[in-house]
């Protein structure tokens, strides 16, 4: 289903994350650019790279991709129109209890892809950019505030990992060894990635699941 004008901005005005697939280190691509303008405006960004994962977009970390269990409310596809193809098939195929909205930037549109998204009764938008839908109509959101962890291979070759905190908005490069997991602390309390669940298993009592993250670190 299409969603109207009123619809778009009741949702956006509702809304806390918004995934951007797409979003990697190129200051050129306009997914990089939308990522820090959205954010500005106070919402939780969520860039998904693979190849950039690690490293951040205005202090927010690109993750390699979307993970089971998190928090899917809208997704916008900066992508050629076969790649946001295959995202959409595959987040159908997830067989999602509340669909997030997609949202088609200008040139990732796919009939074959809107065709689907009607048939599942899923809300989609396209024709449009959502940085500039939010600026024509002064959209805003209260911001969340929280710090993101990375989980990288450690450096000597000792199959160990290397666990950090990293407070909002703090910037870093890609890491120099590889990356398993990467998140903020929403991504942190429901993500089923295998680290994220680990991290939630060593928390003591009488702790939280930031201090847990901090404490490790």
């Amino acid at each position: 289903m299409m969603l109207v004008k009123e619809s778009i901005i009741s949702t956006l005005v509702n809304t806390r994350s918004i995934h951007i697939l797409g979003a990697g280190l190129n200051k050129e691509r306009t997914a990089h650019t939308a990522v820090g303008e959205l954010s500005l405006r106070g919402w939780r960004i969520i860039p998904i790279h693979p190849r950039d994962a690690g490293a951040t977009i205005s202090g927010i970390p690109i993750r390699p991709n979307i993970e089971e269990g998190v928090e899917l409310e809208i997704i916008v596809l900066f992508l050629a129109p076969e790649r946001a193809r295959n995202v959409v098939r595959e987040l159908l195929l997830r067989e999602l209890e509340t669909p997030p909205i997609v949202w088609f930037q200008p040139g990732a549109e796919d009939e074959i892809a809107i065709s689907w998204l009607n048939e599942a009764g899923w809300s989609f938008v396209f024709d449009d950019c959502i940085v500039r839908f939010t600026e024509r109509n002064d959209l805003v959101h209260p911001p969340t505030i929280v710090p993101w962890f990375r989980q990288v291979q450690d450096s000597d070759d000792s199959g160990c990992s290397v666990w950090s905190v990293h407070e909002y908005q703090e910037e870093s490069i890609l890491p120099s060894t590889d990356l398993e997991w990467v998140g903020d602390l929403i991504d942190l309390e429901l993500s089923d990635h295998l680290v994220a669940k680990y991290i939630r298993s060593l928390v003591e009592e009488r702790e939280d699941l930031e201090n847990c993250g901090r404490r490790l670190a």
